[in-house]
C-alpha cells in the first residue's frame, strides 16, 4: 500500500502518522470526513506529500480500518472453554465498532484480508479447534458470531450518534421510542407489533443481542452434543448466489417490482380494513350484549 519509501527526500512524515491522523478524524467526525487534503492539513503538510507513503485513499481507509480494530486482546485465549472463548471475541468485537464506529461504513469486500481482521478470526476458529464440528462448521459458527457482533455494534453505534446529537441519554432514547411507537403502532394494523409495545419491550432492560448469541451458542452445544454421541456432520448447505436481473431486462424488472409493491400495498390497505371492520363489530357486539 505504501509507495516506495526511498523516493523524494528525506521524510519527516511517516506512514504510522498518517494513519493516526486519519483515525483521528475519523472518530471525531466520521469516515466521510477523511481525505487526503484533510489528513495532510492536520499533519501541516501537502496533499500531494502524502502519496509518498499512501498510493490512494482507499489504501488509507483500509490502513485505517487496520489500525482502528487492533489485535484480539489475550483474555480472548485466556478463556476457559469455547463458548466463553466466542463470548470474549464477541464482545471485543462490539468494543472496537463502539470506538470506532466508522468502520461500519467501510464496504465489506471479501473475506478478512489484513494482519488484524484476520487474528480476530483465528482466535474464534482456534476457540473451536477441540470441538466435533468439521472445519467448514467452524468457519460459519465463527461467521455467525462474528455477524451479530457487526449487527450490535451498529445498533449500539447509532443509539450513540443520536444520543450525542440530540444531547439524550439512552433511557430518554428507549423512553421516547417507547412514547412514538404507541403513538404510531396501532392494534388494527399491526396487532402482534402493538402487544409488544403494551408489553414493554421498549423499555425492557433486557438485552435482546444478548439473548440471541446465547441462544446461538446453545444451539451450536446441542449440535455438538450430537457429533459426540456419534451422530454425523450435518448436510451442508451448497452455496446460492443470487442471481440479479439481466441488464436488457432491467426495465420490465422494474417494473414488475413496482406491480408487486402495489398489490402489496392494497393488500395491507384491504388487511388494515377488514381489522377495522371486525373491531368495529366486536364493539357492536360487547354493547348489544350490555344492552341485554
Amino acid at each position: 500500500m505504501a509507495a516506495d519509501p526511498q523516493r523524494g527526500p528525506k521524510r519527516e512524515m511517516s506512514l504510522e502518522r498518517i494513519v493516526d491522523a486519519a483515525v483521528q478524524i475519523a472518530d471525531a467526525d466520521g469516515l466521510g470526513a477523511v481525505s487526503m487534503a484533510a489528513v495532510a492539513a492536520r499533519l501541516g503538510y501537502t496533499t500531494m506529500s502524502l502519496y509518498r507513503y499512501v498510493s490512494a485513499k482507499d489504501d488509507l481507509i483500509q490502513l485505517m480500518q487496520e489500525e482502528a480494530t487492533g489485535l484480539p486482546p489475550e483474555s480472548i485465549r485466556e478463556a476457559k472453554g469455547w463458548r466463553a472463548r466466542l463470548v470474549a471475541a464477541f464482545r471485543a468485537s462490539v468494543q472496537v465498532y463502539l470506538e470506532h464506529p466508522w468502520i461500519l461504513d467501510i464496504p465489506i469486500t471479501g473475506s478478512p484480508a489484513t494482519p488484524n481482521s484476520a487474528a480476530f478470526m483465528d482466535v474464534m476458529l482456534d476457540a473451536l479447534a477441540e470441538t466435533p464440528l468439521t472445519d467448514d462448521e467452524r468457519l460459519a459458527a465463527a461467521l455467525q458470531v462474528t455477524g451479530q457482533a457487526r449487527w450490535y455494534g451498529t445498533i449500539l453505534a447509532a443509539y450513540a450518534r443520536q444520543a450525542r446529537e440530540r444531547g439524550m441519554s439512552p433511557e430518554e432514547i428507549a423512553a421516547y421510542e417507547d412514547r412514538l411507537f404507541a403513538t404510531l403502532i396501532t392494534p388494527e394494523e399491526y396487532p402482534a407489533l402493538r402487544r409488544a409495545v403494551d408489553a414493554g419491550v421498549f423499555r425492557s432492560e433486557a438485552d435482546p443481542f444478548q439473548f440471541g448469541l446465547d441462544r446461538t451458542l446453545d444451539g451450536l452445544a446441542a449440535y455438538m452434543a450430537e457429533r459426540e454421541s456419534g451422530a454425523p456432520p450435518a448436510p451442508s448447505a451448497p452455496w446460492h448466489e443470487p442471481e440479479a436481473p439481466d441488464v436488457a431486462e432491467d426495465k420490465r424488472y422494474r417494473e414488475a417490482r413496482k406491480a408487486v409493491r402495489d398489490a402489496e400495498k392494497a393488500l395491507r390497505a384491504a388487511r388494515k380494513l377488514e381489522r377495522q371492520a371486525l373491531a368495529e363489530a366486536r364493539q357492536r357486539a360487547a354493547r348489544t350484549r350490555r344492552d341485554t
